[in-house]
């Protein structure tokens, strides 16, 4: 069965929706920066990739919402990407009654936890210098599944609801997840991928395994110090090729393959050989039943630390041979940052916004390419390319590894790219 890829939607520090998303991606601009609503005082670093506040559109259709207004941070990123890719796929509210849910999340609203515990411990004041009264509401996203959970009622989504969390491989899994639903027959339209906002607890925890640059992340660069932190959610609506025809719609792309190992290695650190990376990209391959040779380009990991960067471009050569070092290559990360738990669900709209506009993106960052790691990353401006076949990777925490494979139709019958 076919899976195609029927409607996107995405929020990071690039903006609210596709156009931006694309726009910043296609210039090679790191979002990057001071942060206006995240509090890094304190800590070794002080650099995020954050969110914009929502465009004034959303706000005037949801913003005297009561149920908008208890949304955590994560929710909302999560319920505006759905609602973007449910209008981009054009599905009905009939289609939401019977679709699936697949999300993946490493920290939910961990933000707003940590608000509540201030609160309760007088640490935290209002604008008068008063302490402020925590509130339910943020003891009530608290939990993982929250995202997921308001997305669908916001949707009017009666299928199957599923939240997993295997650190930064999450939004990618949630995509394996979906994949298999579709195939299986239990559900006929499914979306997927996931959604994360930034918290002090994993900024302290980046800072203390010294992981986090104190400038902007240099993705491969010679010189690499570390990733940088960002929030947002991608979401991408799955269904068989059939069905979308069916109805009228025209495939983005088709989601061709999924794999996934554990590196049994680690917490922190990946295999420095990139073992378990190389099994979930060969494993990938042959659920989509294509050879190495096939792949034009690669959504890379790339968080810029040190050891993922170089284990990542190991298990590149383990799979692709000599033809590693010719294989295009481009990191999201280089401009939205690490989006942790829906970090692989951006990087998969990315990779299916490249195929279709026929360029791979650049990667900004300081430095020239390690020459040790022997790649091709594209930088500088977007790379023209006849991309039949992409490959879109995540490496986590755990050495939980996943990878998906993306394929353009030929003749591609798409839509008009975002």
């Amino acid at each position: 069965m076919v899976i195609a890829v029927t409607g996107m939607g995405t929020i990071s520090a690039c903006g609210w929706g596709l156009p931006a998303f694309w726009r910043t991606l296609a210039a090679g601009e790191s979002r990057v920066g001071e942060p206006r609503e995240f509090d890094t005082a304190g800590h070794r670093t002080r650099l995020v990739a954050e969110a914009p506040p929502p465009p004034a559109e959303l706000l005037a259709e949801l913003g005297s919402d009561p149920r908008w207004k208890r949304l955590s941070r994560a929710e909302k990123f999560a319920v505006a990407a759905c609602r973007e890719a449910f209008e981009d796929a054009g599905l009905t509210a009939e289609d939401a009654a019977g679709a699936g849910l697949y999300f993946g999340g490493s920290t939910a609203a961990m933000a707003e936890g940590e608000g509540f515990f201030r609160a309760i411990t007088g640490r935290r004041t209002d604008a008068d210098g008063k302490n402020s009264r925590p509130r339910v509401a943020e003891v009530a996203a608290h939990p993982l599944d929250a995202p997921a959970g308001a997305a669908a009622r916001f949707l009017g989504i009666r299928g199957p609801v599923d939240s997993c969390s295997s650190a930064c491989a999450s939004g990618a899994l949630a995509l394996a997840a979906a994949l298999d639903a579709l195939r299986s027959g239990r559900v006929e339209v499914a979306l997927a991928g996931g959604a994360d906002s930034l918290c002090h607890l994993t900024y302290a925890g980046f800072n203390s395994l010294r992981a986090v640059d104190e400038g902007r992340c240099r993705p491969f660069r010679t010189g690499r110090a570390g990733l940088n932190l960002g929030e947002g959610a991608g979401i991408l609506v799955l269904e068989p090729l059939e069905r979308a025809l069916a109805r009228g719609r025209k495939p983005r792309v088709v989601l061709a393959g999924a794999g996934a190992s554990c590196d049994a290695h680690h917490m922190t650190a990946p295999h420095p050989e990139g073992e378990g990376a190389s099994r979930a990209i060969e494993a990938a391959l042959a659920d989509a039943g294509l050879d190495p040779s096939a792949i034009d380009f690669v959504n890379v990991h790339g968080t810029g630390t040190p050891l993922n960067d170089q284990a990542e471009s190991r298990a590149l050569h383990r799979v692709f041979g000599p033809r590693a070092a010719r294989l295009p290559l481009t990191s999201t990360k280089g401009v939205v940052g690490h989006l942790l738990g829906s970090s692989g669900a951006i990087e998969a709209v990315a990779t299916v916004l490249s195929l279709q506009h026929g360029a791979v993106p650049p990667t900004p960052g300081e430095g020239e390419v390690d020459p040790a790691l022997d790649i091709d990353l594209v930088i500088g401006a977007p790379r023209p390319v006849d991309a039949r076949h992409a490959l879109s990777t995540s490496l986590a925490f755990g050495g939980s590894n996943a990878a998906l494979v993306f394929s353009r139709l030929d003749p591609q019958p798409a839509g008009d790219a975002a």
